[in-house]
């Protein structure tokens, strides 16, 4: 029978509903005051940067002829400069019209269309041919296939000159794969079609390295979420995925930085890229991503940039001409594709949140993935900060107990200063943090599941080479460097989003539908200030047609001013200041729209806007059962095996209590594994599932791990050899440590083998 509640307990209800909602509302309160005055003295205490001394005082007569001198250089420079400018600009048009083909400097042949797939996507699998001078490649070796970011430019970044990811893969010998995209997208695909296409490129370079290692697959910036996805949907496919850049986490950040992520909130949701692509008779311009990651930094890429140009305008050009050939190649994108990114990642951060699904592939998992992954990031990318390329790991994974219950290896690498594009394009984070990953990629699989720091400290010598540590973490060290994540204004700005998206669609969207055109949407591509910033630079603009003339002249006739010439100081003096100017202006307007941001959203989130955002994974309950299923079958496991399982084991053991693990010393394990029997007899899959079961049994049983290892090696002579090739793989004991040499005096005891035996 059921029973009406009584008046009074209703209104208890009530009551303890509207504190929840006043301490909600104050807490908002509280936060935006401590937000507001951090930020004011945050931009109180921002100084200037000031000269370091000021030219010196020149006379009058000497004065006169540096400025004679400065004003015939300065002219020289800028003729070059507008030259310059003006080959961009018909670099940029020859690009567009020959369907802004990859930039890559490698040559390559295509191996599989996309476009003529059962369900055609823009995209194609090539093979890089490799060039003169460099190794031919090994069939046998693990093939490295590299996913470029399809987020406003074309592909090839991962390759468009040769010390790159492509280079350092083709120096090794390795076989490597690039997949491409075209400028215009196929009718109707969508993102999990992109998903499909790039399994059926992973399959056919399967087939064509049947004894070859699972690929290595390569992940920049928004292709990191897409082989992710990947990795999710058919783990089977891949090998070790690497995470260059990658804005997996999309809300995760700092307060006081990293703008970025507040873009969907202050722009009213998802419903702006809508317009856009309507605007386009469908299709999104990849020009309008462009301009805002240009709008990041303006005072580099509105000014520095150009300015640098400009006063280098003698030997700066190349550099300047191939990388505008990538930056100013703007691909288009379908509607419906701009959308799923933008209400499931960079709004929904539903891959994150383990929401995001697909009809035929199910709900994305992050957890399904098997292979090693590697992450990428660096404290000086402001589109794809440090939490937002590993707070997943915290969002997906309870702690890192879990990680290695899962068998999981999850490895990240950290810069402190570069910046987003400098991970990809940088030659010398290709010859150091790339060609480092890609040394310890040949051994990663031999490590003991967990997660780890990658570190790389530079050796001494006459050539630079360096030192590969893995040093174990925690996932409270991941949580500290994500900064925040669980703010209720994100929740908010999805809930928002998806009721104005369908007001769009609804009352909006079926009007700018029927009043678009192929030819209007073209000519508003055409008009769209990053290209027509370039054309109208180009040989298309008469009225620059005396710049190409003027400029071989000042080339036979460069007259530098010189290098201690007071107006170059000046002009120095000058840009500096400019770049400040912009720099602080933008400082001020960062602060503006982030407080914008938490006062509307914050507060809507008070008042309960948002409380049914995506939902996470199972992290609570789920993840306690599986962490006591697996210390259930950890103890089965623990007395079982021979003499391979108790020298994974032991090696296991010598890791945990080390904390870390030295390439060299991965190296050797490596060597042993894949060289000496039984471990030769065995494949891959089952030497990493060895190395899954024993790590399981160490994580969770860590006691029983060490008094059974007397049960594995019955016999004295195992006992010796195991005892043997474990201490070949750690080393000298005086390089162990304490605790490792601790643990290996604890592994002879319980064998009852003699340190001098």
């Amino acid at each position: 029978m059921n029973v009406a509640p009584h008046p009074a307990s209703a209104f208890l209800e009530l009551a303890e509903r509207g504190q929840q909602a006043w301490r909600r509302i104050a807490a908002q309160a509280q936060e935006m005051m401590e937000l507001a005055a951090a930020r004011a003295i945050g931009l109180a205490a921002s100084r200037p940067r000031l000269p370091e001394a000021l030219p010196p005082p020149v006379p009058p007569p000497a004065l006169v002829a540096a400025a004679a001198e400065y004003a015939v250089d300065a002219a020289q420079r800028a003729t070059l400069f507008l030259d310059i400018m003006r080959e961009a600009g018909n670099t940029f048009i020859a690009h567009e019209e020959a369907g802004c083909p990859p930039v890559l400097v490698f040559d390559y042949e295509t191996l599989l269309d996309g476009r003529h797939l059962a369900r055609p996507v823009n995209y194609a699998l090539v093979r890089i041919l490799p060039p003169r001078g460099m190794p031919a490649t090994d069939p046998a070796l693990r093939p490295f296939v590299i996913v470029d970011p399809r987020a406003g430019h074309g592909a090839g970044i991962g390759g468009f000159k040769s010390d790159s990811q492509v280079g350092v893969a083709l120096r090794r010998g390795h076989p490597v794969y690039f997949v491409i995209f075209f400028r215009d997208p196929e009718p109707g695909q969508t993102i999990l079609d992109i998903t499909a296409a790039k399994g059926a490129f992973l399959r056919l370079v399967r087939e064509r390295h049947p004894d070859a290692p699972k690929p290595v697959v390569i992940g920049n910036c928004q292709g990191g979420w897409a082989v992710m996805m990947l990795g999710s949907a058919e783990p089977e496919l891949v090998g070790p995925l690497v995470l260059n850049g990658a804005p997996l986490s999309y809300w995760a950040g700092e307060k006081g930085r990293n703008p970025m992520r507040y873009l969907g909130g202050l722009a009213g949701g998802g419903w702006p890229a809508a317009l856009l692509a309507d605007l386009g008779n469908g299709r999104f311009d990849g020009a309008n991503l462009v301009l805002n990651f240009e709008a990041l930094s303006p005072a580099n890429t509105w000014f520095r940039k150009y300015w640098d140009l400009y006063e280098k305008a003698d030997h700066e050009g190349p550099r300047f001409l191939e990388f505008e050939r990538w930056w100013g190649g703007f691909f288009l994108m379908n509607r419906d594709e701009i959308g799923w990114i933008v209400d499931n990642l960079f709004i929904g951060d539903r891959f994150a949140q383990g929401a995001l699904a697909g009809p035929e592939q199910g709900r994305f998992d992050m957890r399904a993935v098997r292979s090693p992954v590697i992450v990428f990031a660096s404290a000086g990318d402001n589109i794809t900060p440090p939490g937002q390329a590993l707070r997943w790991i915290a969002d997906v994974y309870r702690d890192e107990r879990e990680i290695r219950a899962r068998g999981q290896t999850i490895v990240y690498l950290l810069h402190e200063e570069i910046g987003h594009l400098g991970i990809f394009v940088s030659g010398k984070v290709a010859r150091k943090e790339h060609s480092e990953i890609a040394t310890t990629l040949e051994m990663i699989e031999a490590v003991a599941p967990g997660l780890y720091e990658m570190v790389i400290t530079e050796e001494g010598g006459a050539n630079t080479a360096y030192a590969v540590e893995l040093v174990e973490r925690k996932m409270s060290d991941i949580r500290a460097l994500a900064g925040e994540a669980d703010n209720q204004a994100f929740p908010a700005v999805a809930q928002i989003s998806e009721l104005t998206q369908t007001l769009y669609d609804t009352v909006a969207s079926p009007v700018v539908r029927a009043l678009a055109t192929e030819a209007g949407a073209e000519l508003g591509r055409r008009l769209h200030p990053l290209r027509l910033r370039r054309t109208l630079v180009s040989d298309r603009n008469p009225l620059l047609a005396w710049v190409a003339p003027a400029a071989e002249l000042a080339r036979r006739h460069r007259a530098p001013a010189s290098a201690d010439n007071p107006f170059l100081a000046w002009e120095r003096l000058w840009a500096d200041a400019v770049e400040e100017g912009i720099h602080r202006w933008r400082e001020a307007l960062d602060a503006g729209a982030e407080l914008a941001f938490h006062a509307v959203y914050g507060g809507l989130a008070a008042l309960g806007i948002g409380a049914r955002g995506p939902a996470r994974p199972a992290q609570g309950e789920h993840a306690a059962a599986l962490l006591e299923e697996a210390a259930r079958r950890a103890e089965q496991l623990a007395p079982r095996g021979g003499y391979a399982e108790a020298v994974v084991r032991m090696l296991v053991l010598l890791a945990e209590a080390r904390g870390a693990v030295r390439r060299s010393r991965l190296e050797r394990s490596n060597l042993l594994l894949t060289s000496e029997e039984p471990f030769r007899s065995l494949t891959a899959e089952q030497r990493q599932e060895l190395i899954r079961e024993q790590t399981l049994i160490v994580a969770l049983q860590p006691a029983l791990a060490l008094e059974t290892l007397p049960l594995l090696l019955p016999e004295p002579e195992d006992r010796r050899r195991a005892l043997a090739a474990v201490a070949a793989v750690a080393g000298p004991e005086e390089e162990l440590g304490e605790h490792a040499r601790d643990m290996l005096a604890r592994q002879r005891a319980v064998l009852g083998i003699e340190g001098g035996e």
